[in-house]
């Protein structure tokens, strides 16, 4: 069975996210979404809303397993038997950042094989950070979150 890793704060989960998701289920019998407790980073949700979160959007889809991970992924890729970590890149700057956090992980875990996959289009402009600030502002994001986000977020 091939499993994947798709890990981030996902403060909250995009339909970029969800899109990344949905190819990784198309090349993998397994997908692991690991919500990292990101101390660097200060986060709207708690990870444990985060958790919840994303196991609403597919909690009808039995080859996504969501998790909260405090560690170093190449220690989850170690823990979960498989090499294939997978990232979403919108633009070159997401691409520059994960080649350079590539080369640091790998340095941890040799066996390591990262898979970048670009963005649609149509959601180049999408990110956690977009949606943040649409929440404070109070400006529409139904249309960034997967439904069950949206609702969740709604619900308060």
């Amino acid at each position: 069975m091939k499993k994947c890793i798709f890990a981030g704060t996902f403060d909250p989960f995009t339909v970029g996210h969800e899109d990344t998701v949905s190819k990784c289920l198309s090349l993998f019998d397994e997908t692991v979404v690991a919500v990292a407790s990101n101390k660097q980073k200060r986060c709207m949700f708690s990870a444990e809303e985060r958790f919840e979160m994303i196991s609403e959007v597919y909690e009808k889809e039995p080859r996504v397993r969501v998790l909260i991970w405090e560690g170093a992924v190449a220690e989850l890729l170690k823990k979960e038997n498989t090499p294939y970590y997978v990232r979403g890149v919108r633009n070159m700057i997401d691409f520059d950042y994960e080649t350079a956090d590539f080369y640091a992980s790998r340095d941890l875990n040799p066996e390591m094989i990262t898979l970048y996959i670009p963005a649609e289009q149509k959601n180049l402009h999408i990110s956690s950070t977009l949606v943040r600030n649409c929440i404070l502002f109070g400006t529409p994001f139904e249309n960034y979150v997967p439904a069950a986000v949206y609702r969740r977020l709604q619900r308060g």
